[in-house]
């Protein structure tokens, strides 16, 4: 793994003027770049061949970096190329999901927004679950072994795949019947997870080491695909019955009850305490707790996404909450940008970069 005091000694020969803000070319890197450019910085754009026009499209980019596939940021070469420029990676979903945070640790030597050993404990079920456990938030019931099931279940795989692969059954024997189908390996990892009726909820916050604040900016629900399509439906296929999948195709926004938005900041409080504790320095800048909130007014969560998140493309000039906390237009993409420069401007990039 590389050491927070190896990431220091690369920044220790920074040019703090002339810092470039960069990201893979996907997720939300659109957001970014502009978050980037309204904070001041230089940004530039890494595109797998192919992609490179949407972001020439949008000219938000400074500079757009093309590679025939993403791993190569993490050739030395290639890293050479991006420390000579200043730069600091901000990860987003595809940027963990693409260079796999193994490799992030182990390999990746260019300075990265936020604290990488979170993405070990985000990606890892066992480790997430335990820090869910620690801060205190109500998760759904889990089954160790598909014998057990006696409800609904979803059966979940790792990684951040946007909800692909996702499956559902409701008793050990249509359990067996979908893994056969699947044609999955007996070795496949995968976590049964009691599945929760309610309300979704994607609350997007923001923890900032320079105040010791936690801040909401922003909340979305996801509109999945095909679950929300046969939702629709339901009258009419009741007679038929299509495998519902959960694959992530856009993003809705929302508000919740004002009389919520207490026990949405208590989770995420405990979220940041907690991980200070599991991984010091803890959870630094954008992350999500993925929740569903049921008839009760009864918050359950299945997952923390330690780093910026899709849903946060909503708003990308501000959103209702944002909006109470700044008198300007704040995106997550922009909020990233503004922690880089308040840091610089205390001498401080150290606490907010590994």
């Amino acid at each position: 793994m590389i050491a927070q005091s190896e990431i220091n000694g690369i920044m220790d020969g920074y040019d703090p003027k002339r810092i470039t803000i960069a990201t893979l070319g996907s997720h939300t890197a659109l957001q970014i770049l502009k978050g980037a450019r309204d904070e001041g910085f230089k940004n530039m754009v890494i595109c797998k061949k192919g992609t490179e026009d949407l972001y020439r499209q949008f000219g938000l980019a400074d500079e757009v970096l093309t590679v025939e596939k993403y791993t190569q940021v993490l050739e030395r070469e290639f890293q050479e190329r991006l420390l000579k420029q200043n730069a600091i990676l901000i990860p987003h979903g595809s940027f963990v999901e693409y260079l796999s945070p193994i490799r992030i640790e182990n390999e990746l030597a260019v300075p990265m927004f936020g604290n990488r050993t979170v993405l070990n404990w985000e990606s890892d079920r066992g480790k997430e679950r335990e820090w869910m456990e620690r801060a205190g938030l109500r998760l759904p019931l889990e089954f160790k072994d598909p014998g057990d099931i006696d409800r609904l279940v979803i059966v979940k795989f790792p990684g951040a795949k946007g909800g692909k692969g996702y499956i559902l059954a409701g008793n050990p024997n249509e359990f067996e019947q979908k893994h056969k189908e699947l044609e999955l390996s007996d070795k496949e990892e995968f976590t049964l997870q009691e599945y929760v009726i309610g309300t979704r909820f994607y609350p997007h916050y923001f923890y900032s080491p320079l105040t010791d604040r936690v801040e909401l900016l922003s909340m979305d629900i996801r509109y999945e695909s095909n679950i929300d399509g046969i939702a629709r439906l339901s009258y009419i296929l009741q007679d038929s019955h299509p495998e519902p999948s959960f694959v992530v195709t856009g993003n809705l926004p929302v508000v919740i009850r004002e009389s919520l938005l207490p026990r949405v900041l208590e989770m995420g409080q405990k979220v940041i305490e907690t991980s200070r504790a599991l991984f010091n320095p803890g959870l630094i800048g954008p992350f999500c707790i993925e929740t569903v909130c049921t008839e009760d007014l009864a918050f359950i969560a299945f997952e923390i996404s330690a780093r910026i998140v899709a849903g946060t493309n909503l708003y990308i000039n501000g959103s209702p909450y944002s909006q109470l906390l700044y008198q300007e237009p704040m995106s997550s993409g922009r909020r990233i940008s503004r922690e880089i420069k308040e840091a610089l401007n205390l001498n401080s990039l150290k606490a907010v970069v590994y």
